[in-house]
């Protein structure tokens, strides 16, 4: 499990510990944090990353992946530090991943949509249809930092992009160099009234990303054609495949 995070106090404790009960390893990477939360990764059982000084959600993921490679697992499952992703919700993104081997796996945030704010809403869809046209494929809540990354995906963390653009990044030049497909697994849309506000900056990170994969997509060519492929329905795994044991994937991975 790779949690990357940045002022995190309020939340960290608790999403660690409940990714420690499920019996999972965990990298936390944090990034520069001035609060209380490297205190309190500091009494937990962790592998603890820290950078002096804020590099950016892009580079707190490229050393995680770095780190769990260096430790020989071959698969990453990532979640924010904020509380806003349940460990509940694990054991349906590893089975998803052990049924759909060598996918990428998000967690798509497609239930109890009316809990977003409207704003929030609107620019994901609009970073859904842009990036799924990056993509060559439909791609459900490609601003989800709830996903699994199995190894190739890993190896593309010297991608050159950084912050919040790293994440559309992986899933495009996983898409279209790899040939990558993604599947989604439907979570909860949760914005609690006591979290913190988002480190994402709307418009200049929304113009970032719309900037690279903007470019993405005429890197690419044949944009008509990938605009088709990208907009049929997305990939969705409601459930657990029948029978299929929940943690077991867990092994060997982060």
């Amino acid at each position: 499990m790779l949690i990357p995070c940045l002022n995190e106090e309020r939340a960290i404790r608790g999403v660690v510990e409940s990714v420690l009960a499920l019996g999972a390893p965990v990298i936390v990477v944090d990034d520069g944090s001035d609060d209380r939360t490297p205190a309190i990764l500091a009494t937990l059982p962790v592998t603890l990353l820290r950078h002096t000084q804020r590099l950016g959600k892009g580079q707190a993921l490229r050393d995680g992946f770095r780190e769990a490679l260096r430790q020989g697992y071959e698969a990453v499952l990532t979640m924010d530090g904020d509380g806003q992703h349940l460990a509940a919700d694990i054991p349906r993104i590893v089975a998803a991943a052990a049924a759909c081997p060598g996918q990428l796996v998000i967690g798509a945030r497609l239930l109890d949509k009316a809990q977003q704010p409207k704003a929030r809403r609107r620019a994901n869809a609009f970073a859904d249809w842009g990036i799924s046209w990056g993509c060559g494929q439909p791609v459900a809540d490609t601003q989800s930092g709830q996903r699994w990354y199995p190894r190739a995906a890993l190896d593309l963390a010297d991608l050159p992009a950084e912050d919040f653009v790293f994440e559309a990044a992986i899933l495009i030049a996983a898409s279209r160099e790899l040939g990558m497909g993604v599947v989604a697994v439907p979570i909860a849309s949760r914005y609690p009234a006591t979290a913190r506000h988002s480190h994402l900056l709307p418009v200049r990170d929304t113009l970032r990303i719309t900037a690279y994969t903007i470019g993405r997509v005429l890197h690419y060519g044949r944009v008509a054609r990938s605009y088709r492929r990208s907009h049929t329905a997305p990939r969705v795994i409601d459930s657990a495949p029948e029978g299929s044991p929940a943690l077991a994937p867990m092994h060997g991975t982060r």
